[in-house]
């Protein structure tokens, strides 16, 4: 019997990148066809494929003790439940869009149609402006509503914002909100369970990994207190000698998106053999 059930999305992009982090992080959970459960009998855990915009709504009735979804899908669904922990993935703002070249802005949609697969979170923001709108809900194809005669405005999740360029559509006003995958539980006090924990400790390792390298280079005693400056590491750079005297050989972890500088800057120096790890998993 599981522990502790996991509700994850069953399609899509957002799916795909959370089985990749829960793949990575040690659980078994990838579908071979399209069942809806996946039993990881070791660590006694159920992740459950459920469709992103349900997930809040079965964590929130205490059907399940967690689950990962969008931000957006979370609010949308007014479920009472809490973001235990952002994700860093499946990043997207929410935004009105109008047609392009329109003067229409958030602080005049009064009396407009608004066409959105978000009803709830733009009701909100209308309260919020003190704003009456007529509110069209529509489950997809929001971008073409316009020109089809059915909105005046659209509110939906652009990511890119190709798809608004291709409809003759573009943004208007800040962002209502901006999303991306969250796991969440309907209490925070239950993140303090043991087994929650655990997930909670590995999924961190993960996403440390995925923003660090592990550098390493030979350098010259004579440039080491520079090359240290470059990469100061996380406490110190562990340093070892070589069997040439003046030489030592360095090791070091520095951000992900700073390895193409940092390599130029120590070959300058005068290192070499530097050579750029990926981390599988990582503690802080």
């Amino acid at each position: 019997m599981a522990d502790l059930k996991v509700a994850v999305p069953n399609k899509g992009a957002l799916s795909e990148a959370t089985v990749a982090l829960l793949k990575d992080a040690g659980y078994k959970c990838v579908r071979s066809g399209r069942e809806l459960v996946v039993a990881d009998a070791e660590n006694r855990i159920e992740f459950l494929f459920l469709r992103p915009r349900d997930i809040a709504v079965y964590v929130g009735k205490g059907i399940i003790e967690l689950g990962i979804t969008g931000r957006d899908l979370m609010l949308d669904s007014r479920a009472d439940v809490k973001e235990i922990m952002a994700l860093n993935f499946g990043r997207s703002s929410f935004f009105y869009a109008v047609t392009k070249g329109s003067e229409l802005t958030p602080d005049k949609l009064d009396g407009l149609r608004i066409a959105t697969s978000y009803p709830n979170i733009v009701e909100d923001d209308l309260k919020k402006r003190g704003a009456k709108a007529s509110i069209v809900r529509l489950d997809g194809a929001v971008e073409i509503s316009i020109r089809l005669g059915v909105a005046d405005v659209i509110a939906d999740v652009v990511e890119s914002g190709g798809t608004l360029k291709e409809a003759g559509l573009e943004v208007t006003g800040e962002p209502l909100l901006k999303s991306e995958a969250v796991l969440i539980a309907r209490t925070e006090a239950m993140a303090e369970r043991p087994e929650i924990q655990t997930l909670l400790g590995r999924i961190r390792g993960i996403m440390v990994a995925r923003s660090w390298a592990m550098v390493e280079y030979d350098i010259p005693r004579t440039k080491l207190e520079l090359a240290c400056k470059v990469t100061p590491g996380i406490e110190a750079p562990t340093i070892a000698p070589l069997s040439n005297p003046d030489w030592v050989a360095v090791k070091a972890m520095v951000k992900r998106a700073t390895c193409n500088r940092i390599m130029d800057e120590l070959y300058e120096l005068g290192a070499r053999g530097i050579i750029v790890t990926d981390l599988r998993s990582c503690r802080l």
